[in-house]
């Protein structure tokens, strides 16, 4: 069994697809087709049911795939601790967010401290961060609702309120605290479902009795202040999110208080580099243990 049938193996499992694994192995359909063949007969059974060019998994290729994706993920880690060791070239950390209002400056505090380093931040849902975090893809994810695993590591770093940003010329903005159920008949933007805070949301706002009208669903968090402000709706705002510069006025919540926690997460087989720990480190110092972010 050679490493190069096992890269090839788990690039067709995942994209299912023999046309797409070969453009993007940057082979030939048929040297890739023979390349799985020649992997099937060293196993003594097919991993593949196959309909066309499309290959799904079968009972053996699933679980074949765990232990390819094990093997290949070990290696990896073996590579990155010894270029670690040896290597005075930067290194590049591998960051996973669901919520992104505290990562500008955790960002700025670990440049301070290591300059030297580069960083890679992907802002996904909480569905695309688990398979990351599980394939070891990643050297953090920071993410609110926290992420569990029996091969994850995680940490909550805050308690953090959140709040109801209205426009300033809004019938609302003269309250400072509300009632969820006053909130029934008004609209919203927000983040699109599978966000951790919006899926939160969603579900105490349920619990008293209503489901939140959304006008907008996107995938940019940032982006809902400069909505609530144009007036298109209003939104549930983290309160690091708020920012008192703009034209938005922020209420609290009564009686069904809305705190989210903020998690680090890793992979507890992922190599951790010195550099990735001093990350930790600066994210804990920001957060300074577990405090309430009002």
């Amino acid at each position: 069994m050679e490493l190069l049938q096992l890269q090839y193996f788990i690039t067709v499992a995942r994209m299912e697809h023999v046309t797409d694994a070969a453009r993007t192995l940057h082979v030939t359909q048929s040297s890739l087709s023979k390349t799985i063949q020649r992997l099937e007969e060293d196993l003594g059974a097919p991993l593949f049911d196959r309909t066309g060019r499309k290959m799904r998994l079968n009972e053996f290729g699933v679980r074949f795939l765990r232990r390819a994706e094990r093997a290949l993920f070990e290696l990896e880690q073996g590579k990155q601790e010894i270029k670690d060791l040896t290597s005075s070239e930067p290194t590049i950390l591998e960051l996973a967010v669901t919520t992104a209002s505290t990562l500008p400056p955790i960002l700025r505090n670990f440049r301070k401290k290591r300059p030297d380093i580069q960083f890679h931040v992907q802002m996904l849902s909480t569905d695309e961060v688990v398979t990351l975090l599980h394939r070891g893809e990643v050297d953090f994810c920071l993410s609110s609702p926290p992420i569990y695993g029996e091969d994850l590591e995680c940490q909550v770093v805050c308690l953090e309120s959140i709040l109801i940003a209205v426009p300033k010329s809004h019938h609302l903005a003269s309250r400072t605290s509300i009632r969820l159920i006053e909130l029934k008949e008004e609209w919203f933007v927000g983040v699109k479902k599978g966000f951790g805070t919006r899926d939160q949301v969603d579900r105490i706002c349920q619990s008293v009795g209503f489901s939140p009208r959304y006008v907008y669903e996107g995938d940019e968090p940032a982006r809902l202040s400069s909505l609530v402000e144009a007036e298109i709706g209003i939104a549930f705002i983290p309160s690091t999110a708020r920012d008192s510069r703009e034209p938005v006025h922020y209420i609290e919540i009564e009686e069904h208080q809305l705190v989210r926690e903020v998690a680090l997460t890793w992979q507890k087989s992922r190599y951790i580099s010195r550099a990735a720990e001093q990350f930790r480190e600066v994210v804990i110092e920001y957060y300074n243990g577990d405090v309430t972010k009002k």
